[in-house]
This record gives C-alpha cells, sequence and structure tokens, in this order.
C-alpha cells in the first residue's frame, strides 16, 4: 500500500501480481527500504510461471488504490 501511494499516486489501469517468492531462489532478494523495512527485489527476470493470481488495483473515491480484502 505504501508503494502504491508513494510511487504510484494518482495512476489508473495499475495490476496487482502475486508470485511464489519461494519458486524465485536466490534471485529473490530482501533489501531494506529507506524506513528499514525488508522490501523484495527480484535480480533475474520473472519467469511467468511463477506469477500465481493477477488482478486490477483500481482507485477509490479518494483517488487511493483499494486493494483486495484479502491483502493486510
Amino acid at each position: 500500500r505504501e508503494t502504491a501511494a508513494r510511487h504510484f499516486a494518482g495512476i489508473d489501469d495499475l495490476l496487482l501480481v502475486a508470485v511464489d517468492a519461494e519458486a524465485l531462489g536466490p534471485a529473490l532478494k530482501w533489501e531494506p527500504s529507506r524506513g528499514g523495512a525488508l522490501f523484495p527485489h527480484l535480480h533475474a527476470p520473472l519467469d511467468l510461471a511463477h506469477v500465481r493470481s493477477v488482478v486490477p488495483l483500481p482507485r477509490g473515491a479518494d483517488g487511493a488504490h483499494v486493494f483486495p480484502a484479502a491483502i493486510p
């Protein structure tokens, strides 16, 4: 949510992509963000076989992106 608000505010037509992180192996690195929280970065091409779902990320009336209820 923070990344969407900070880097993609006001942008329509975003997609939320869920990926099998374990399947990415050592190419997936968890690196600290500016705030210190760990953030995943993929250091290889994404094999589409590891994509589990793709859903639209619409914006609500307030302009903020509306995430699926299952995303905390």
